[in-house]
């Protein structure tokens, strides 16, 4: 499995999470395109339109409610209500756990720049981080045509079977602790999923330190979010080329997932290299 992935400039979204569940009038302000009445007039007679909103009354129906939401912008204004888009979803059963809880990832667009996709997640409190797990879990792709709410529904259930397993692999990072010559190789190898050679402006002392007095330790876990909100969020101020430098957050949808799947991959290879 290859982990080289580079990002470099790209599209931004908009983006709002709350603490409860969002309603579909708070989901219009910033995310208009998941309650698109029909598809953008670049899509085909024979594109099956189905509301992303429609899905979501359907997942609530089955106990599935949105935290979370984002949209691509785009310099196509006819594209505006159409592009691609983002959900998190916790079940009613998740909703009060805290530390972390398991997220469903819902993604989707009406101007054919994406099929429903749904992907398992993980929503960290101490520092708002939203977690995207790696490729090995159920990746449910669902294209415009035929049952697609259904399909979509069975799909939840689905990456929903996958939270044990999830839960199951914090579990052994967290019991997984690491020299600091482990942990700088760790933000090594994070820095390489996203910059080429010499093209990072913080190094990995910067990568792997903590914000805040709870994300302390030496265990993969705390190692691996610290690492997450350092290159998916940014902020930290660096040099590159001799200059001052800032890391810029990730703000595109696709860029988000990869980057952060790529770090859970990473987290896994390193546990695995740990317990032999």
């Amino acid at each position: 499995m290859s982990l080289a992935s580079r990002f470099g400039r790209t599209r931004t979204r908009t983006e709002h999470r709350s603490a409860s569940a969002l309603t579909n009038d708070e989901i219009r302000r910033f995310a208009p395109s998941i309650l698109a009445d029909g598809p953008h007039l670049s899509r085909s007679a024979r594109y099956t339109h189905l509301p992303t909103v429609e899905i979501l009354d359907g997942l609530r129906g089955e106990g599935f409610h949105p935290f979370m939401v984002a949209q691509s912008r785009t310099r196509d204004e006819s594209r505006r209500e159409f592009t691609k888009h983002l959900v998190r979803l916790r079940h009613a059963s998740q909703i009060q756990q805290q530390g972390e809880t398991p997220e469903i990832i819902l993604i989707n667009s009406h101007d054919g720049s994406s099929s429903f996709q749904l992907l398992a997640g993980c929503f960290r409190f101490v520092c708002a981080n939203g977690l995207i797990v790696g490729d090995e879990y159920a990746d449910v792709r669902v294209q415009h045509k035929g049952d697609v709410k259904g399909e979509v529904i069975e799909g939840a259930y689905r990456v929903l079977g996958e939270f044990d397993r999830v839960r199951g692999e914090i579990e052994g990072m967290k019991g997984t602790h690491l020299s600091q010559d482990e942990q700088l190789a760790f933000g090594r190898a994070a820095l390489a999923l996203r910059y080429e050679e010499g093209q990072a402006p913080i190094s990995e002392y910067r990568v792997i330190e903590s914000r805040r007095s709870d994300d302390e330790g030496s265990d993969l876990w705390r190692v691996f979010n610290r690492a997450q909100e350092s290159l998916v969020r940014g902020g930290q101020l660096g040099r590159r080329g001799g200059r001052r430098a800032r890391v810029r957050e990730i703000t595109g949808i696709d860029q988000s997932v990869g980057l952060n799947r790529a770090l859970w991959v990473l987290a896994g290879e390193m546990q695995k290299l740990r317990s032999h």
